[in-house]
């Protein structure tokens, strides 16, 4: 020991700062949602269908209004299939694509105009109920005196037939655009609510909601900050189903003559007004059927996707 002199070793100094340092990579949630989201093939074409699918949509009407009654006064137009309508007006167009309707109108610009009508009425109703019923949810499960009057409501209100509120809501304020918004979504936030407050009674009593308690954190900080976060990929899961339910929902109450007006192009209208002849005219028929089933599967699919993407079990 004594033939070690003091060149061998050398002090260095101790940065508190440096050494608490965390050398690791920043992490950031959602840049990881998404790495998991796009490492399937299958979400990325089904993400290029829909965006080929939203401006198809949004654009095409824009620019080629849909007129129903256009050629309502030229008979030879009626029920065309779209090789005979394309000869009929002058060679291929995509305006007659699927042929011709009852009445001699576009089926193709009638689809795209009623595919831009369900996708806004869907996105507008899972909005509003999605976000009622994340907010009362979240509240109906945290405070015991809210959940005493909530369970009542909800006892009287789940046992009517939701189709049977919608159909009398819309019989009694009129079948137009807003109003069957009204009629979606005047009771449709209650079952929303209602899955948000179990799973809120599962986390609220946690240590840490505990802590925050006890510290006398706010209501509403607890909710936001401590029980939120921990339902993203439930409320991405309940977004995911919300979504295509509604266009569903209006295909079908359109369908039995229930859902929008006359005026408001609906691909379940004009799947109703062609049931009748769908064996002699299929083209009227099963392109606003196909169209509605795509829009419906596709927003599941990537729903659901998204939603296990968003579980931090895929991504630790």
């Amino acid at each position: 020991m004594s033939d070690i002199s003091s060149k061998d070793f050398q002090f260095i100094d101790i940065n508190t700062i440096q050494a608490e340092r965390i050398t690791a990579p920043r992490y950031s949630y959602w840049a990881s949602v998404f790495r998991v989201f796009f490492r399937k093939k299958i979400n990325i074409v089904l993400i290029t269908l829909f965006i080929i699918l939203i401006v198809s949509t949004f654009v095409i009407p824009a620019f080629a209004p849909y007129r129903p009654y256009e050629n309502i006064t030229d008979a030879k137009t009626f029920n065309l299939s779209p090789g005979k309508a394309m000869d009929y007006f002058g060679g291929f167009s995509f305006k007659w694509i699927f042929g011709t309707g009852q009445m001699g109108n576009s089926i193709f610009y009638g689809i795209m105009a009623s595919a831009r009508t369900s996708l806004v009425l869907a996105v507008i109703c899972a909005a509003i109920n999605m976000t009622i019923g994340i907010i009362l949810g979240a509240v109906w499960g945290y405070s015991k005196k809210f959940d005493a009057v909530m369970l009542v409501i909800y006892n009287i209100i789940a046992n009517v037939p939701y189709i049977l509120v919608i159909s009398v809501l819309v019989y009694i304020i009129g079948a137009g655009f807003w109003s069957f918004i009204f009629a979606l979504t005047i009771t449709g936030w209650l079952g929303i609510a209602y899955f948000f407050r179990t799973q809120v009674l599962i986390i609220r009593d946690r240590e840490y909601s505990l802590a925050s308690r006890c510290l006398g954190t706010p209501i509403p900080r607890m909710i936001s900050k401590n029980i939120l976060p921990f339902l993203t990929s439930v409320i991405v899961t309940l977004l995911a189903t919300e979504l295509p339910s509604y266009i569903g929902m209006e295909v079908f109450l359109s369908y039995i003559g229930v859902g929008l007006s006359a005026e408001v192009p609906s691909l379940g209208r004009m799947i109703q007004e062609a049931q009748a002849s769908f064996l002699i005219y299929p083209w009227e028929f099963w392109p606003p059927v196909a169209i509605a089933a795509a829009i419906t599967i596709i927003l599941y699919v990537l729903g659901q996707n998204l939603a296990d993407a968003s579980d931090p079990r895929t991504h630790m």
